[in-house]
């Protein structure tokens, strides 16, 4: 009998995030894409991911859990708006840790406010920092 892994989650806006997923996929650590757009899911398949969730950020009705068990969630910031949308979908999906990894200097107590387990600071569009500290937690 096969156990099913949890899957990660990334929501990969920008270029860190781009660079994060590509970590991933030279490690072969299974993950799964958050868009919420066509075009970004488009990205994201041009890019050799493999599944992608697509969500509806303005209509809480849409927000259904995924059919597979999530583990740790990654959302690299494009906006507050955005990420704060993604935070109150993501948390009820479990009990994992949320990182959100940002370069702005948002407040982070508004992210802790809606659940992120921890806000990362960083001007580095390298992830491979993110990497071996993710996984290996």
């Amino acid at each position: 009998m096969k156990v099913q892994q949890d899957l990660m989650i990334v929501s990969a806006p920008n270029l860190i995030g781009e660079a994060f997923i590509r970590q991933l996929m030279r490690y072969k650590i299974p993950f799964a894409a958050i868009t919420n757009n066509k075009v970004e899911r488009e990205r994201m398949k041009k890019m050799g991911v493999e599944k992608t969730l697509m969500v509806g950020t303005t209509d809480e009705r849409t927000w259904v859990i995924p059919e597979f068990s999530v583990g740790k969630i990654i959302l690299f910031e494009s906006s507050l708006n955005l990420s704060c949308r993604y935070l109150r979908i993501c948390r009820t999906w479990t009990s994992e840790p949320i990182y959100i990894i940002t370069h702005s200097s948002n407040p982070r107590s508004i992210y802790k406010g809606l659940g992120a387990s921890y806000v990362i600071h960083t001007h580095s569009q390298d992830a491979s920092f993110l990497v071996s500290m993710l996984v290996d937690k």
